[in-house]
C-alpha cells in the first residue's frame, strides 16, 4: 500500500504556459522524490504595457511518501 502527498506548485515563464509547466515540473523534481502525476489548476497571466509579459501556472504534484 502506498501514500500520496499532493504539494502546490506555481511557476511562471516570460514566454508560454509550456514551459512554466516544464520549469515547475523541473523544480519539484530537485526536492521531491517519487513524482506520479501533475494537475494544472489555474493559468494567470501577468499584463504589462497591454502585453502579455508573464504567464503563471498552478499545479498541483503528487508524490508518494517514502517509508
Amino acid at each position: 500500500m502506498s501514500v500520496v502527498r499532493v504539494t502546490k506548485v506555481i511557476a511562471s515563464s516570460p514566454k508560454g504556459i509550456q514551459e512554466a509547466i516544464e520549469e515547475g515540473l523541473k523544480r519539484a523534481n530537485k526536492s521531491l522524490r517519487g513524482l506520479t502525476q501533475l494537475e494544472i489548476t489555474n493559468i494567470k497571466v501577468q499584463v504589462k504595457d497591454g502585453k502579455i509579459a508573464d504567464y503563471r501556472v498552478h499545479m498541483n504534484i503528487s508524490f508518494v511518501l517514502e517509508d
